[in-house]
Formats: C-alpha cells, structure tokens, sequence
C-alpha cells in the first residue's frame, strides 16, 4: 500500500463505531482567549482564529511553534534556518531576514512580548496555550500584525501547589527534559512559577566531508517564571521573566538536494534573550479598569553558513583547477564561483522596550446611554536593531533604530439584545533611522492608521454571526543592498483592507462546534521581496506591488461523537494574486500566485478512548503547492503527512508514544533558484531545504 493510502487508512480507522470503552470527559476543551482587548471564549470572539491547547503539544511531542502551526488553516512557515522562524498567514509574511532590516507582516507575542522579528523564541515547554488569529489586527496590535498575530501564553502561577516534570527520549539522538512548579509564596497574595527545560537532537542532516550527524543540531535551553502579586481585591501585579539560550546548527542547504553535506564549515542559527514583561490590571471603579504593560527584550543573534556548501577538495575536483589566489582567500574575484571556503556570519543585536497603558470600561462604566463598552490606550514601542555582516564580498555593518507610537480605541456598542457594532481605531507614528558603514542614511517617517467596523449577531445562544471591513498596515522601510540603486532605496507602507464575513456554532447540546470565515482581501502597495543575481552574488530587495487579492475560506470542526472518540478538521482554501506589478528585474509576476500561499490546506484527525487509561490519537494534515519566492518560479510541492500518537495515564502519571510524520514523506520549508553557469559544473538548480523527516519518542510527563 502506498504510503499516502496507509496515510489516510490509519486515520480513517478512527471513524469506526465499535468503540468499546467509557472517557472519563464528555466535554470540548473550551479555551480563554488573551490576544483581545478582553478575554473572552474562542466560541464568543468574533476573528478568524485557532487555538491549540498544551494537551494537543504534548500529544505530537512539540517541542517548538513550528511543530502545531500546521493545524492552523491558511497558515504556512518557512524556514532557511535551524527552524520555520517566518510565518505567513493568508499568504502574506516574510520568508527570510538576511542583510536588510525587516519590518514583520505576522505579530508574534509571547506572554505580552513582542518577539515578531525573532521566531526561534517561540518554545513551547510550559505553554499553556496558543492563539492564531487570521487576518489584520490593526486597532490592537498596529504595524506588526498586517496578516495576523500569533499569540503565546505560558502557564500561569496559582493559588495551589503545582508541580510539572517531563521527559523525552526520540530519534536521531532527541533527548528533553522540563521542570516546571508553581504555588503560593505567600498565601492568596504573592504566587510564583518557574520552568526550565532542555532540549538537544542532532539534526536530520548528515555532514559526509566532517564525518558528522549534528552539524544541523538543536541545543535549546529555555527559563521561565512568573510572579503574581495580588495586592487587594482591586490590583494585580504580573512579573513574566524569560531566558533563551539557543545554540543550534545550521547546515541545510546541499548541492544535490539531499540529506548529505559536503560543506566544510558548517553554519550556526544562535540567540541569547532575557526578557521581562511587568503588567498591572486595577479596577479603579466599577466604572473603569485601567491596565499597564512595561516590556523589555535583549536578544543577539548569529546566522551563519557555508555559502558554497561545499568543501575546497570538491571544488578543486569539480573545476579541475586549483587557483592559489582562491585557495588561500586572498583574491574572491578571481574564482570562478565561489571564493574557496567562503563563510557569511549575521550578528545581530535587538534590543526592545515598550510601555502601554489602557483603560476599559466596566459594568457601570457604558458609555451612549449605557450602551457601549469602550477601550481607549496608548503604546510606545522602541526597537534597536544592530548588524555586524561579515562576508568575503561585501561586508556590512549597520543600525536601524525605531519608534512607534500609538493611540488607539474600541467601542463595543450594543445595538440590541442580539446585535453588537464593533468600531475600532489606531492611529501610529512611526520614526525610524538607519546608518551603515557603506555611508547610507535614511530617516523615514510617517502617520499610519487601520482599525475595524463590523457587527456582531447572536442568533441563538449556540450560534453567532459576525461581519467585519479592517484595515491592517506595515510601515515601509530601507532597502541597504550593494547594488540597490538609489531610487530605490526606500519602499512605501503596505495596507490591507480586509472583509470577512463569518459563523460560529454549537451544535448537539455543545458536543460539537463548527465556525466558518469568508474572506476577501485586497493589498495596496504590498511589499514584495524580490532578488537579483549578478554573477555569484545576490541582491535582495523590497519593492512595492500596485495591488494583490487574497481571498478564501476557513473552516473548522470539532466534535466530541460519544464518550469513545472524537473529531476535528480544518480546511483553509486561498486564492492569491498580484493584480498589478512592476517588474523591475525581468520576473513579471503579474496574475501569478503568492509566494508561500498554498490554494488549500487542511488537518483530519481524532482521538479513539480505548479505555480510562489509554487514548489514541491521529490526523493527516497538508497542503497544496506553492510558490518558494516572488524573484522565481519554482515550486514546493504538494504533501500530506500523518501524525499519530498512543497515550496511557494514570493518576498524575502520562506516558506518549508519538510520531511526526510517520510516513517520511520528503517536503520542503524553503527554496531556492540559482541562474548557474553550466560551463564551471553548476546547472540552473532549484535548491531546498527539507522539513523535519520521521521522528518518534516516547515523552513522560508527571503532574502534582
């Protein structure tokens, strides 16, 4: 049997009625949701969202965003680093930071943080839970979520003792280990919780020339810990401290296309953060809640890589030439393709503060004879990013330094009993300075706004229809690449009007819920980043298309068939377009796709209770193919994979046999194209970089 037709038939056996056990749960996981301006059930929130719940991380053995994000329609990653650190939700998203400042399409937040630039940080030990909300999110969160914000909560201290320890052991030499506890310092008014964990692999390349299985390793340590002070009745005090020490390898990219390197200095993807996130939440009144957020991040960051992926003893093999000026680096310009051993470091600095301050309105606070809730704030975010680039050919080094600040508001007003009108408002500053060694200096600047207006309908208790126009935007930037002419230094803000209209249900007395969204897009100014190879080197670039449509559909359900099994499914389905584009290096993208926009996605799984102690669980998810880039016109193709996992527990003891792609289905994160030239030996290639192959493990988790 093919390995897709066994795929779909291990999954299907869920589906069969002779379950013969009794669950302990008759009851769909219900989640509250934090990345709103007010908490509020996934069922009750009128956006396009997901959610995964630390049950669905430890059942897949998870040990990063990267490893659930697929279960989240019209959501894709790509990587060209130790991990899928770039999101793109919709179709819009960056895919890649090399030289360049880069100003984020996807939001990504963790405990309040904002780490939209810096995907590696997205761990997922102590998670509590994870939020994907699809489309612009404007009036909250302003120039970082254009598409979307992701939005991580660890879990939190409480009033009783609890103790969390876990344990894994999997392929290709994995090993974690996690400690997390958490409990009351002082009894109902100083609570505390911190988690450690581990977590190392070797990778799933093999380096030939080295002798070595872990040039692509992974070496991740991550610290937190929360401190909630409970001052009285009224004031709650949060400390969220994080510590990040990744020290992964990186060497993906082969000659051949394979899981076999040649390359003779292998790369490094690294970052050290320690960040702080200090909030407050005080009901003034029973009129007014006022709310603050101090945050503060330090990460530096190395990238670096072999950049001919290879070694000097193959390319002496393939030119059949041994130039003394390549050999012993002293004349790059002389090679034929690359200089021999040449090796490009990233070291990077980003240094963040932000301060925000709102107030809410609460029960006796309604505004408009009594019939409007209200949200007003005011945000401050300064960015210091610092760029040491050391490269044989053009090495750089510069500053970009920004500051965005913002005013924002909310009415929630309460036309009747059953409809709600929803108006939102942001208007930003943005302030920005770049300085590099080549002696450019941009300073732009610029007012940007985007909010929402859209209605809500409570039809029944169980089911709500929701509409909404919103308008999303991402600041425009500097383009620094040697050979960048000076017009085009600078790209404009992109903006993104968005309608969605949408349902969400309950249906069968809760056992099962179904939301649905249609949406229509339409991008102004989008920014495209586009590449251009002059000889053996690469200039990249932003530039700014006329016009894009993104538009499809989101569907989701779950549902909990009887106290033996349960199912859930997504469908995402999306249609991306540039309606208009101005090719400035021959590549007229014009009516072609979206680079990392799949036409479909989907998950189908469930979970089979074989009895008080034991579940099974499984699903296959995919997606279509898509577009690697906007400079070139090679393709991922399309894939779907199998996840399965068998869990035993028993009292505050679990035990999870699990495995990713159980099938070892080859698909890809990122690509690219190289214009060769076939008389030194390289032909036009496309080049990949695998996703993750099989991997299984067995985790052990302990709950106090």
């Amino acid at each position: 049997m093919k390995p897709t037709l066994l795929s779909i038939a291990v999954t299907s056996a869920l589906f069969s009625p002779c379950a013969v056990a009794q669950n302990t749960s008759t009851d769909l996981p219900s989640m509250l949701v934090s990345a709103d301006f007010r908490p509020a059930e996934a069922q009750d929130i009128p956006v396009s969202l997901t959610t995964f719940d630390e049950e669905i991380i430890e059942s897949r053995g998870a040990q990063h965003l990267e490893d659930v994000l697929n279960l989240a329609p019209n959501v894709n990653l790509s990587s060209g680093a130790s991990r899928g650190q770039f999101f793109q939700i919709r179709g819009i998203g960056e895919r890649s930071q090399f030289a360049a400042p880069l100003n984020p399409s996807v939001g990504l937040i963790i405990d309040g943080i904002d780490f939209s630039r810096t995907g590696g940080a997205a761990t997922l030990f102590d998670i509590e839970q994870v939020e994907v909300l699809r489309g612009p999110q404007g009036t909250r969160y302003g120039t970082n979520a254009l598409a979307g914000v992701i939005n991580m909560q660890s879990k939190q201290a409480t009033n009783e003792l609890d103790m969390n320890f876990e344990s894994t052991l999997a392929n290709y030499n994995t090993r974690s280990v996690g400690v997390a506890v958490g409990g009351p310092l002082i009894k109902d008014t100083l609570l505390g919780r911190v988690a450690v964990h581990t977590y190392q692999s070797d990778g799933f390349m093999d380096n030939d020339f080295l002798g070595r299985d872990n040039t692509q390793n992974r070496d991740e340590i991550t610290a937190r810990s929360h401190l909630k002070w409970l001052v009285n009745n009224d004031l709650t005090i949060d400390l969220n401290l994080l510590h990040l020490n990744i020290d992964n390898g990186y060497d993906a990219f082969t000659l051949d296309n394979s899981r076999n390197s040649l390359s003779d200095e292998p790369g490094e993807d690294k970052q050290r953060t320690n960040a702080f996130a200090l909030k407050s939440d005080w009901r003034a009144n029973s009129k007014v809640q006022l709310q603050s957020a101090v945050t503060y991040s330090k990460s530096d960051l190395t990238y670096s890589y072999d950049v001919d992926w290879n070694n000097r003893a193959a390319n002496d093999a393939l030119f059949n030439r041994n130039p003394p000026s390549c050999l012993d680096d002293t004349d790059p310009d002389a090679c034929i393709f690359f200089p021999f051993n040449a090796f490009e470091e990233f070291n990077r600095t980003r240094e963040n503060h932000s301060f925000e301050i709102r107030a809410l309105s609460n029960e006796d606070g309604r505004i408009f004879n009594d019939s409007s809730d209200w949200t007003v704030g005011l945000y401050y975010l300064s960015q210091d990013e610092k760029l040491d680039f050391e490269s044989p050919y053009t090495p750089l080094v510069n500053r970009y330094e920004t500051e965005n600040t913002a005013l924002f508001g909310q009415l929630d007003t309460y036309l009747t009993d059953k409809l709600t009108l929803i108006s939102g408002l942001r208007v930003e500053y943005f302030d920005a300075k770049y300085r590099d060694n080549e002696g450019l200096s941009k300073d732009p600047n610029e007012v940007l706004f985007g909010g929402k207006l859209g209605l809500n309908y409570q039809l029944t208790d169980h089911h709500m229809l929701f509409t909404s126009l919103s308008r999303g935007y991402k600041s425009g930037g500097v383009n620094n690449g040697n050979g960048v002419e000076a017009q085009y230094r600078d790209f404009d803000t992109e903006y993104l009007w968005n309608l969605e209209v949408g349902a969400k249900s309950l249906w069968l007395d809760g056992d099962l819920t179904t939301n649905v969204v249609v949406f229509y897009g339409i991008r102004k100014d989008a920014q495209v980043k586009n590449s251009r190879q002059v000889e053996q080197s690469f200039i990249d670039y932003q530039q700014n298309a006329a016009r894009g449509t993104n538009a499809g559909i989101e569907f989701d359900i779950d549902w909990l068939i009887n106290n033996q099994w349960r199912t859930f499914a997504t469908v995402g389905l999306l249609h991306t377009e540039f309606d208009r584009f101005d090719a400035r290096d021959g590549l007229d993208i014009t009516g072609r796709d979206q680079a990392h926009a799949p036409r479909y996605q989907f998950s189908l799984g469930g979970e089979y209770y074989l009895n008080r102690n034991w579940t099974f669980r499984a699903n296959i998810e995919g997606k279509d193919e898509f577009y690697f880039s906007n400079s070139h016109n090679e393709k991922s193709g399309s894939y779907a994979i199998t996840n399965a996992s068998l869990q035993y527990q028993e009292q505050n003891w679990r035990v999870n046999i699990w495995s990713r792609n159980l099938f070892d289905k080859d698909y890809y994160t990122r690509g690219f194209f190289f214009e060769n030239d076939p008389a030194i030996g390289y032909q036009p290639t496309r080049y990949v970089q695998y996703a993750d192959p099989r991997t299984f493990g067995v985790t052990i988790s302990y709950d106090y």
